[in-house]
């Protein structure tokens, strides 16, 4: 049955909190005087214009003289009746704001503005009281870290070193983006960290706003099985076999593609309903790229950059709060770190606002002789949880089946954290080759010598 907020029920919300000021305190945050009926309203709006003017609430000789509306001051107000006050005002707050929303709402899809229909509902619908009062920073500190470090955070990216700089690896409710130069392989990043997260028992979507899904999932086959994929071609069945006995033991995995320009509010409705029908959780979502998502909460045009991903960004990081999971995107670098070594802050298109915004943020530093060589390396160039920043590791790359691994970390390796990326560089290209040696050698710079000595002798002889 709907419960009917009279006139005289509102009327007894007004004179609660004229009688009780933390009442009124407590509920100021959703208060609006439009949502009351209009024989009360202009006290509603008395009421609070005065408390917002003079930081004190007008007295009932006050509010009758201004407004003509007489109210009384409740006796005997006890604890049991200010959390009836509170509980009933939140829901009378939601209906009659989702009520006005629903009204605007048809005004505004007859006029063909579609776009606001949706913050005007959602806001309506979560209109509720603060009842989360924080945490006391001195109540119970041993609860409180303890709770920090188990609250399903923490969770290892599979790469030890990458661990080490996180002091443990990623948490819930975090974005963490990998920012790399197009073919720097971050959707491969991405991709192998699935995987691991997979091997460990957790559950995800990967959303592909770039590669199919059909590739994606090929390139996971090839990591998965230790095959490249021209192998897997050749032997389907052998593959298929592979894939089917690690399901046993991993978590659920669902590729998904969306096209470009899709929103947030894309990425939640599919998470929700693939929760509804498969009844599988849902502990990671890789977002393949943050650059292609468009943002729900303002329009802004694809080519403002700044806005655009500082919206993006903050959009994603409170679906990951929202839905408790572990969250990475990736981001391009700009053409001005096509050259560099060392990424910064500058280096990220679109500019800082994404930085800003994100958790953990890394660079894929790597190149074509890198790349046949074996070796990624990433850069962290910012982390909230850790002090980490600048601190670079070296991984090993399998060219054929495009699986990134750590090499291993021990004590002794810790200072390569802080080696600089000219440095594997320089290894590449101080390497000797078979063209190198011969001309390298004192032998053979004696060689060429005589060979152009005896060729002047006999251009001069035959001169003669």
């Amino acid at each position: 049955m709907e419960k009917k907020y009279s006139t005289d029920l509102q009327k007894l919300f007004l004179e609660i909190m004229i009688t009780d000021a933390q009442s009124f305190v407590r509920v100021q945050n959703i208060f609006n005087a439009e949502n009351f009926d209009r024989t009360i309203r202009e006290a509603a709006t008395f009421i609070a214009e005065h408390s917002a003017r003079h930081t004190v609430l007008p007295t009932i000789d006050q509010i009758r003289a201004v407004t003509g509306v007489e109210l009384r001051l409740v006796p005997d107000l006890d604890t049991g009746h200010l959390d009836w006050f509170m509980a009933e005002f939140e829901q009378f707050t939601r209906r009659q704001e989702l009520e006005r929303a629903i009204l605007k709402a048809a005004d505004l899809i007859e006029k063909g503005e579609y776009d606001p229909v949706e913050r005007l509902v959602k806001d309506a619908v979560q209109i509720s009281l603060t009842k989360d009062m924080g945490t006391d920073y001195w109540d119970n500190p041993s609860d409180r870290i303890n709770r920090y470090f188990n609250s399903g955070g923490q969770v290892s990216t599979g790469w030890p070193q990458l661990d080490k700089i996180l002091y443990g690896g990623f948490s819930r409710g975090e974005l963490n983006i990998f920012a790399g130069g197009s073919g720097s392989g971050k959707s491969l990043v991405m991709m192998n960290i699935a995987l691991s997260w997979l091997q460990m028992g957790l559950s995800g979507v990967y959303i592909t706003l770039e590669l199919s899904e059909e590739l994606t999932s090929l390139r996971t086959d090839a990591m998965l099985t230790d095959q490249s994929t021209r192998d897997i071609r050749k032997d389907i069945d052998n593959t298929v076999l592979k894939v089917r006995m690690v399901a046993k033991k991993s978590g659920a995995y669902r590729v998904k593609y969306l096209p470009a320009q899709s929103t947030i509010n894309d990425i939640r409705s599919f998470v929700k309903e693939y929760q509804i029908q498969t009844s599988h959780r849902v502990d990671f979502i890789m977002v393949d790229y943050l650059d292609l998502l468009m943002p729900v909460s303002a329009k802004v045009s694809p080519n403002d950059l700044f806005v655009k991903d500082k919206y993006v960004s903050e959009e994603l990081r409170n679906l990951s709060k929202e839905l408790g999971v572990l969250m990475i995107t990736a981001s391009q670098l700009n053409r001005s770190a096509v050259e560099e070594v060392e990424f910064d802050h500058s280096h990220i298109s679109g500019g800082i606002s994404k930085i800003n915004t994100a958790d953990n943020v890394f660079g894929i530093f790597t190149s074509r002789a890198m790349r046949e060589r074996g070796k990624y390396q990433i850069q962290c160039m910012k982390s909230r949880s850790s002090t980490g920043v600048g601190m670079k590791i070296d991984l090993d790359y399998n060219i054929e089946t495009m699986r990134i691994t750590d090499p291993g970390f021990s004590e002794d390796t810790e200072s390569q954290y802080r080696s600089t990326a000219s440095s594997v560089m320089e290894k590449i290209k101080t390497v000797p080759t078979m063209r190198d040696a011969e001309t390298a050698s004192p032998r053979g710079v004696s060689v060429e010598s005589n060979k152009l000595k005896q060729m002047i002798a006999g251009l001069k002889s035959s001169n003669v």
